[in-house]
């Protein structure tokens, strides 16, 4: 799954290249596309009771972005664990070459903040991240 972000002005110093916190920020983006993209967006999760907060982040910069470049963002699961997913971006730039590669972890609670029973409570939304996780294990 991709996404693609085109650099805001703000996003930029005075030197023009893109501030280091902003490719989080797009890595969200892409997150909540590549939901909206396999059928779970965040409406459907939130009416389920189910909210993901960020456990981890790790950021691997390899080439600067300046404003109005447009990144593309790869999305794939890493590992999905039950509760836990780990999500793998891959950010490239118009030339193809890589930006960032990156990883995220979130966690599946309800909104009293305890973990949820996925395979038994959402067997759906388990399946698709179990299915996408194999994909990701069968390239390695």
């Amino acid at each position: 799954m991709s996404h693609i972000h085109t650099v805001q002005y703000y996003e930029t110093d005075k030197m023009n290249v893109t501030h280091h916190s902003n490719y989080i920020r797009w890595m969200e983006e892409a997150r909540v596309t590549f939901l909206s993209e396999i059928g779970w967006d965040f409406p459907k999760l939130e009416a389920m009771g189910i909210v993901s907060p960020v456990l981890n982040v790790t950021c691997n910069y390899r080439k600067s972005t300046t404003f109005s470049d447009k990144v593309t963002i790869h999305v794939s699961v890493e590992r999905f664990m039950g509760v836990k997913l780990q999500l793998a971006y891959t950010m490239e730039n118009e030339a193809g070459d890589i930006v960032c590669r990156a990883t995220s972890v979130h966690a599946f609670l309800d909104a009293s903040g305890r973990p949820v029973r996925m395979k038994q409570d959402y067997p759906g939304l388990y399946k698709a991240l179990t299915e996408l996780a194999g994909k990701a294990a069968e390239k390695q």
